[in-house]
């Protein structure tokens, strides 16, 4: 029988208006990966939270190794041997690889009465460890020169100095390319052989039956169920996650297309666009696929402005238009949805009313420009309730909703622009199952209204489930097009890997 190394029992933690969770319990074993599943604010990230000291619960036990721990701090957690590797990294940008490594538990050496950073120790111990892990990172390169699957090795590396036995994993791959998650897997195994415990939160069920052997459920801050995976399928773990099964993961409405409203021709820039044409039908969804770095997001970001104007015609409604920032964009209804709603998307210390109506708050104003907040909290109450945003009231912060709540109140703030062409930049990603079906589900619906949309996915059956027509790009050009009824994964993936 494998160790208990840590085990929580009956914790509960509240926030103003919300019981986040409720008597919550979990153990994690050594030497196993056990994943922690549910909707967008069952839970999960605020437990793990609770784990490494950054809340404290209202009631409950944690047991680590047995013994009875209450953690004041994530470095009071990591010297105890427990860490957690945040979806978005905490590391400081401007310091190097070496010094974020051991930072406040540097290495000291004595030295005629004096104590010295002992840079030699340091530079031993972290090479050493990312020998064990089979990567290689300059030490002294600085943190914001690296890409996101370089920084979680930064975080694992970190972890190991302390020694760390429990590691918690927090949607570690919502910014990976399919290669670096499968690196990442390889290090998540080769800790797992070391006796090692990971805690595994992630909303692709496809990875928990890949990397997994537990998988704990959890739902409305609840416990609900643990099974072994092996034992277990996708339609039951997402029973249990929604209290009902689901069947249909993408619901696309039939809808009657009508004629070409948009289209681009001979599109391209001095760098990396090519020759780009492609165009979009009125109550079309239109797909673009592509391995990361194809050209998706930048395509899209240059044609609403963001980038400066390329060269080549875009047409809307049959009229040649110029787009030179997004307000041009934003005015003639075409509107986009970022794939980074934390850097592009939203204000996080604003509430989800002052978001969602942020980009026209014109129309919210009098003669004086009063802000009519009643009409505000009105706008925003359609979307609470339709996009079911797991928040008490429309003033809630959207720095205290989960990731999967905020892409909602994201989605939310474009529809209220009433667009033309919706441009939804990975609209599902870190977003739950059930939380997906109900997105599809409204996009889908706005066809019916007779939006068109254009969608960039990484997710291949998203959009294989939900578009007409998809484009394949490959290196800054478009490499195919297939209309649905003829496109299949692997025709998508042949011309996108050729």
């Amino acid at each position: 029988m494998k160790k208990t190394i840590l085990e929580l029992k009956d914790i509960v933690k509240s926030f103003p208006g919300v019981l986040a969770l409720n008597r919550l319990k979990f153990d994690l074993k050594s030497g196993e990966v056990h994943a922690i599943c549910g909707e967008n604010g069952a839970g999960k990230s605020t437990l793990m939270k609770v784990v490494c000291g950054v809340y404290k619960p209202d009631e409950g036990e944690i047991y680590v190794d047995g013994v009875p721990q209450s953690f004041s701090s994530p470095l009071d957690a990591y010297r105890n041997g427990v860490s957690i590797i945040f979806q978005e990294t905490s590391l400081f940008e401007e310091m190097t690889v070496l010094d974020n490594i051991f930072l406040g538990h540097e290495i000291i050496k004595k030295k005629a009465g004096l104590k010295l950073l002992d840079y030699a120790a340091m530079r031993k111990k972290a090479t050493e460890i990312f020998d064990r892990l089979n990567t290689k990172i300059d030490l002294n390169a600085c943190i914001k020169t690296l890409g996101m699957a370089q920084k979680q090795m930064v975080e694992i590396a970190k972890a190991l100095t302390f020694d760390a036995n429990i590691i918690i994993f927090d949607e570690p791959t919502a910014s990976l390319t399919q290669r670096e998650v499968d690196a990442l897997f390889d290090i998540i195994n080769k800790l797992k052989q070391e006796g090692r415990g990971i805690v595994y939160i992630s909303h692709r069920l496809e990875e928990i039956f890949q990397i997994c052997d537990r998988v704990t459920v959890i739902r409305d801050g609840q416990y609900i169920s643990t099974r072994n995976v092996a034992d277990t399928n996708k339609d039951e773990l997402v029973a249990d996650m929604v209290g009902r099964a689901m069947t249909n993961y993408y619901p696309k409405a039939q809808t009657d297309i009508g004629e070409e409203i948009f289209r681009v021709e001979h599109y391209y820039d001095d760098g990396f666009l090519k020759d780009i044409n492609f165009y979009v039908r009125k109550g079309e969804i239109v797909g673009f696929a592509g391995l990361a770095g194809c050209g998706r997001t930048e395509l899209m970001q240059s044609i609403c402005g963001f980038t400066g104007k390329a060269a080549g015609k875009v047409f809307l409604n049959g009229e040649e238009i110029e787009i030179h920032n997004y307000n041009d964009a934003k005015n003639r209804g075409i509107v986009y949805v970022s794939e980074d709603r934390g850097k592009y998307g939203l204000i996080v210390d604003m509430s989800i009313e002052q978001n969602i109506t942020l980009p026209q708050l014109q129309n919210f104003a009098n003669n004086m420009s009063i802000i009519d907040t009643e009409k505000e909290a009105e706008i925003a109450g359609k979307y609470l309730k339709e996009f079911e945003i797991k928040a008490p009231d429309t003033e809630f912060l959207v720095a205290n909703l989960s990731g999967g709540n905020q892409q909602k109140v994201s989605v939310s703030k474009a529809l209220a622009l009433n667009p033309t062409l919706l441009i939804l930049d990975e609209p599902t990603r870190g977003v739950d199952v059930n939380a997906k079906a109900e997105i599809h589900k409204i996009i889908s619906e706005l066809t019916r209204r007779n939006l068109s949309i254009i969608m960039i996915s990484s997710e291949l059956p998203e959009l294989l489930g939900m578009c007409d027509r998809i484009y394949v790009m490959k290196d800054g050009s478009i490499a195919g097009c297939f209309d649905r009824g003829e496109f299949t994964q692997e025709k998508i993936l042949s011309i996108a890997l050729d």
